[in-house]
């Protein structure tokens, strides 16, 4: 099971944003609900965790699950996820300021400022990570599946690529992550027109 992690700053009483799955067959994601002004989620407060589960099983990135933020006079949040295919939600109830002083509300402010540009480059990067990642996990799965379409050679040189990619993704040389994804991409453009036709041929046979 894949998670993803996400954080929203809550400037209106009411904020929604849809989030998908990473997965094939994906059927729960897990909700972390955080507070603070920082990009990183190990910058923020962590308030909250919960599950929604019974997702429709489909393709990474097919689901479509609408994440609800809302806050009341009191200062209350409540957070609602709910699946737009088959109407699956969960919720929670936390309340952002508890434990925390003005004084520390104020300091949390401030850290957003002075770390903004180094913040901002971190979360680059981290996004860059996780894209890659999900690169070869693609491919990897794309090769399982229809490895048959290529020669020898062609799979020699795709998986060279996923190990280049791999040397990579998890280093802090964001350029050099990019380039080993943009040659990645560029080494798979004929296997996904293949696989392409293969499930066009598999469709109009049906």
């Amino acid at each position: 099971r894949s998670r993803r992690q996400r954080q929203m700053c809550i400037r209106d009483r009411r904020k929604s944003e849809i989030f998908s799955t990473a997965a094939d067959n994906q059927t729960s994601v897990e909700i972390h609900v955080l507070q603070g002004e920082r990009e990183l989620v190990s910058e923020c407060r962590s308030l909250a965790r919960f599950e929604l589960r019974g997702i429709p099983p489909m393709a990474a990135g097919a689901a479509r699950i609408r994440v609800t933020f809302q806050v009341d006079a009191d200062g209350l949040l409540s957070v609602t996820a709910r699946e737009q295919t088959s109407g699956r939600e969960a919720r929670i109830e936390v309340k952002p300021s508890y434990g925390l002083s003005d004084d520390e509300v104020a300091g949390m402010l401030r850290d957003s400022f002075s770390h903004a540009g180094d913040d901002a480059f971190r979360r680059a990067l981290r996004e860059a990570q996780v894209e890659a990642q999900r690169l070869v996990e693609a491919v990897q799965s794309a090769l399982k599946e229809d490895g048959d379409l290529l020669s020898v050679l062609e799979r020699g040189h795709i998986e060279a690529g996923i190990a280049r990619l791999q040397a990579v993704g998890m280093g802090d040389d964001r350029r050099a992550i990019d380039q080993a994804m943009d040659a990645l991409n560029n080494g798979t453009n004929e296997f996904a027109a293949r696989r392409m036709n293969k499930s066009v041929a598999k469709a109009l046979a049906g």
